[in-house]
Parts: structure tokens; sequence; C-alpha cells
């Protein structure tokens, strides 16, 4: 193992761990959590299922992580240039693709009349 690999492995860990942080927090608690920086949560009122709601919400966040480790490993094992564009995929994609599921949760979760 070089030591690019090795500061590379170190430094992956310390930007994703806060994603991580975030789904693990998010997944455990209590009050209803928010995607959307600066925006109010929804009060728990609003939601059927609030337990359920935080826990995909975590989710969402955990796995989001877990797409950029898988970027870096195959950066490993592919070459950088494979991996440039897996990372932007996943950033970009990922993003999108978090932003609807959001929007559904919010369909499934908030009741008829609430907006978030």
């Amino acid at each position: 193992m070089t030591a690019e690999t090795i500061f590379s492995t170190i430094m992956i860990f310390i930007c994703i761990a806060p994603i991580f942080i975030l789904g693990i927090v998010q997944c455990r608690s209590k009050t209803p959590v928010v995607f959307w920086a600066g925006k109010e949560p929804p009060r728990p009122e609003q939601i059927t299922d609030v337990k359920k709601y935080n826990r995909k919400h975590g989710m969402m966040w955990i796995l989001y992580g877990l797409g950029f480790i898988i970027c870096f490993f195959t950066g490993i094992t592919f070459g950088g240039k494979v991996a440039a564009i897996a990372t932007i995929a996943e950033g970009s994609g990922g993003m999108c693709i978090m932003i609807a599921y959001h929007n559904k949760l919010n369909r499934m979760y908030i009741k008829d009349g609430d907006d978030e």
C-alpha cells in the first residue's frame, strides 16, 4: 500500500464521516428531522409515523455516504478516471435521487393538508 493510498483512505473517511453521522443522528432522532438546511422541520403532529420518517431519512444519508466509499474503492481498483466519473455521478445523481426520495417521504408521511 502506497503513502498516496493511505492518505487518500484517511481523507475519504474524514470527509464522509459527517454524512454517516448525520444519517445516524437522523435515524435515532425522536423529533422530526429536516432535509433542507435552514428549513423548519415538520411538527410531530403533522407526521403519521415520526420514527419511520426519521429512519428513512437517516438511511438515505447513510447510503449516500456509502456510495462515495464505493466510488473510492472503484478508484483504487480501476484508476482515477473511473473514480472521478463515478464520484461525479454519485454526487450529482445521488443528490437528485435524495431530493426525489425526500419529496416521496413527505407525501407518504406528512398528513394531507399539511406542508413542510
